[in-house]
């Protein structure tokens, strides 16, 4: 309740207009608010009083309002929400709510209070209204005792650090203050503010809480809750205060380093996998947005037993990530789950930014990447057998063809069937272009076979080294850059050993864990190659910290395409990057050649195995074993 007196029942002398000129007696002049838009700083600076004006135009065009003495009668506003078993007469007085002004200056007035507690007291039901900047009420919603449904009201209004011009005041039949959800519609919907105003069992109105978004702080505050008082003792100007905070909200997203890169917030979950896991997976994940050229701002992580079947992270946590998003300026969200099209759609829907999973990035650095024309055709056919099912579920009807219902049937189709006839069309296309492209791979293999020249190809996890080793090797030009997946399409050079041996040597696409099905899939015209290999150089990156792993992804996606049984030589990679004798005893360990491509440590031993195990014969003669020291030399 109140300080005493005749707040103690929730009545005011002077109704809308108590303490409206007051600068001593609001609540605002003892808050004390860290920001320069606060209430309090406002004050200080005599910037915030009732006689105050703002040339100020709305968000949205105001209803029109008909004239003094003019019969022209007041639109109607829908009550959204549960308005079952309610009353006519109830009904009436909820849309009686819609035709409510209150000024652009306050936040509330205990005029409109009172006129929500006496309704919501009466019919035992949580009562709210959205006002927009002008002051005029624009949706009536009417919930259960516990909660309020708000409507869809559409996309965002553009603009940086840009809220959504709506304030949302509504009952609590229990006075417990601004709950879990209300700041959740806060911060999901961008709301210029939350008020919660307690119904009292007589109707009147109790005290209201108000709660609104902060800017980016080093505090790491994203909600700034006002201090409860009567409806009627929020005297401030909320137009010069709303106005405040969105320059504010401006200016803290404009001082941030954007660039040409989108901005992109990681998302992982633990969903079982011990923390050390999750470390290791966010790291990739990051690595993967480097790679796509994405600038990661910031990482949420949560725990718990499984994603959420709805929106992949808890309620609570959606909330908060959405207010970072917006303090951040994000551009973009990517989750390290994949997600179900219904995931992905009710996170955009609720976050309305762009949310992709780590299989799309996935797909996004491919595309990036792919550049023959064999590769684009696998990039696009992988990319459509992934949105394929993601299209939307069911086409709504001002995207339809024809609008059905009476005088509107007829033999057309929706718009949504339009679109995934024409996606299934295309993806029969590129299927038959990837036939053919197996069909010439595999006489070139065929032709490379009677000639007798061993295959030695390149195989291992994303961003090992396996370009750089090729270049080694071949003293060739092949384009090496540290990033995962900066070799898409397949390489090959030839390579010569002492006793006028010769092979050739190919460098494939990289492989990662949970390698998406669509892409092994769209890939294996390419990944075929690996067929006539006579042996696999497994090379790995000996200073990763989850080596078991990236081995047994490899070995999982080559099992995958049946080449698991071919020979393979382990090669440790990257010991320029640690201590000597920790990368021999991880060599002795895993029984692997270690090397450093870059600098070309282990290459003589490591081609002295591969002739071995490509030959298996005698060893070499006296002086031969020289000749690879100046292997590059002889290399075409």
């Amino acid at each position: 309740m109140g300080r005493g007196g005749p707040h103690d029942r929730g009545i005011l002398p002077g109704g809308d207009h108590h303490a409206r000129g007051s600068q001593s007696s609001g609540w605002a002049k003892s808050s004390a608010s860290p920001f320069p838009w606060g209430i309090a700083a406002a004050i200080e600076h005599g910037r915030l009083c009732a006689g105050d004006r703002l040339p100020y135009s709305p968000p949205g065009a105001a209803r029109p309002r008909p004239e003094a003495g003019s019969r022209q009668q007041e639109p109607s506003i829908q009550v959204h929400g549960n308005t079952s078993g309610l009353k006519a007469r109830q009904v009436k007085a909820l849309e009686r709510l819609g035709r409510r002004s209150l000024g652009a200056d306050r936040i509330v007035t205990n005029e409109l209070a009172r006129s929500l507690t006496e309704l919501s007291a009466e019919i035992r039901r949580q009562v709210g209204v959205l006002v927009d900047r002008a002051g005029s009420v624009q949706h009536v919603m009417v919930g259960s005792r516990s909660g309020t449904e708000l409507p869809d009201w559409g996309r965002l209004r553009a603009g940086r650090g840009r809220l959504r011009g709506l304030r949302l005041l509504h009952t609590h039949l229990a006075d417990e203050g601004l709950t879990r959800d209300d700041l959740t519609d806060l911060a999901l919907l961008r709301l210029d503010a939350v008020v919660s105003i307690a119904a009292l069992a007589d109707g009147l109105p109790g005290l209201a809480h108000a709660a609104s978004l902060c800017p980016a702080n080093d505090e790491g505050r994203q909600t700034e809750k006002l201090p409860p008082r009567h409806p009627a003792e929020f005297d401030f100007d909320f137009s010069i205060w709303i106005r405040d905070l969105e320059n504010e909200l401006a200016r803290t997203t404009a001082t941030q380093d954007v660039g040409d890169a989108e901005r992109a917030i990681l998302v992982s979950v633990t969903a079982g996998r011990d923390r050390d896991t999750l470390e290791m997976h966010v790291e990739e994940l990051r690595e993967l947005a480097r790679a796509a050229g994405v600038q990661v701002v910031d990482i949420v992580t949560q725990s718990r037993p499984k994603v959420d079947p709805r929106t992949v992270i808890g309620s609570g946590k959606l909330s908060d990530l959405v207010i970072r998003c917006f303090q951040s300026d994000i551009d973009l969200v990517i989750f390290d789950q994949d997600m179900t099209p219904a995931q992905a759609r009710n996170l955009s829907e609720r976050m309305e930014l762009r949310v992709i999973d780590r299989t799309q990035l996935i797909l996004d650095i491919f595309a990036q990447r792919a550049s023959t024309g064999d590769g684009k055709l696998q990039v696009e056919l992988a990319q459509l057998r992934y949105r394929m099912p993601r299209l939307a579920q069911r086409a709504e009807l001002s995207l339809s063809r024809l609008a059905g219902g009476i005088g509107g049937r007829g033999p057309g189709e929706t718009k949504l069937e339009s679109d995934r006839r024409r996606v299934r069309d295309r993806i029969t296309r590129l299927e038959k272009e990837v036939g053919r492209l197996t069909k010439q791979r595999e006489g070139r293999r065929r032709r490379r076979g009677r000639r007798g020249v061993p295959v030695l190809s390149i195989v291992g996890y994303t961003n090992a080294g396996k370009s750089t080793l090729l270049r080694a090797l071949t003293q060739s030009d092949v384009h090496v850059e540290d990033k995962m997946f900066a070799t898409l399409d397949p390489v090959s050079r030839r390579l010569r050993f002492p006793r006028e041996r010769e092979v050739i040597i190919t460098d494939t696409v990289g492989f990662i864990r949970d390698l998406p099905e669509d892409l092994v899939a769209a890939f294996h015209a390419t990944l075929e190659e690996l067929r006539d290999a006579s042996l696999l150089l497994h090379v790995v990156d000996a200073a990763s910290p989850d080596i078991d792993r990236r081995i047994q992804a490899v070995h999982e996606v080559l099992g995958e395409l049946g080449f698991d049984q071919k020979p393979e030589l382990l090669v440790f990679n990257q010991i320029d990057r640690m201590p000597e004798h920790e990368s021999a005893a991880l060599a002795r360990r895993y029984q692997a050649i270690p090397i450093s491509a870059l600098e070309g440590r282990g290459l003589r031993e490591l081609l002295t195995r591969a002739e071995e195990l490509l030959w298996d014969d005698e060893d070499l003669r006296p002086g031969e074993e020289e000749r690879f020291l100046d292997l590059a030399a002889l290399n075409r």
